[in-house]
């Protein structure tokens, strides 16, 4: 029985792609580094180390990981503050459907604090959500199950019990190792490998999440 969901950030609630991807586009211009619009969706859902790292340069230094990720991050803030931000199709109907509904709400994302401040602020979605935990909580980010599993500790929630919503195969492979049922939504990748998939978050039946928990 499903008591609660995680929701990834970006890509699944908000339509932040734009703006992440005038921010790489920035700072990798800065770097005089090549990053083409293929090579930064299929790394959308992943930490910056690891983009940087796997993407980049696997001999990059801690510090020009840091130095490059908070340039990056910096530059995204801006777009969203100045640019503004949306939630996507059916996001807002869920979220307050959910928290009338008495379910336990979570964040799982692999944003940095500051940038899931950002979007609350912008938002105002911030009441619905019982924990949030971003990349900069846990050890390992997506596809390892750390946010996820620590999102289900902080609610007090067995894994088992959980449901992830998720925009990217790391997620969806996350939510997998962590032993939770996902629900893949089609925004930022064609095809995904969850429990449930959709193209989206309106195309969710209106009785899903409470056959869930039955």
């Amino acid at each position: 029985m499903i008591k609660a969901v995680i929701w990834d950030l970006d890509g699944t609630l908000i339509n932040s792609v734009d703006h992440h991807w005038d921010a790489w586009r920035e700072v990798m211009a800065a770097e005089n580094i090549t990053l083409t619009f293929d090579e930064f969706v299929s790394d959308f859902g992943k930490r910056n180390d690891e983009i940087l790292l796997g993407r980049i340069d696997p001999n990059m230094s801690d510090t020009e990981v840091a130095r490059i990720s908070l340039a990056k991050e910096e530059a995204y803030r801006r777009f969203v503050r100045t640019k503004g931000l949306v939630l996507l199709p059916g996001a807002e109907t869920w979220l307050r459907q959910l928290k009338a509904g008495g379910w336990r709400q979570a964040l799982g994302t692999s944003a940095p604090q500051g940038n899931i401040d950002a979007a609350f602020d912008v938002l105002g979605i911030a009441e619905f959500f019982d924990a949030v935990m971003s990349s900069e909580q846990v050890k390992a980010g997506k596809p390892s199950p750390d946010v996820f599993l620590a999102a289900a500790e902080r609610m007090n929630i067995a894994p088992e019990h959980c449901v992830v919503v998720e925009d990217a195969p790391a997620g969806i492979e996350a939510a997998r190792r962590a032993g939770m049922k996902s629900v893949g939504v089609l925004t930022t990748h064609d095809a995904l490998k969850g429990d449930w998939v959709f193209n989206t978050l309106e195309d969710l039946p209106v009785d899903f999440f409470t056959n869930l928990s039955r």
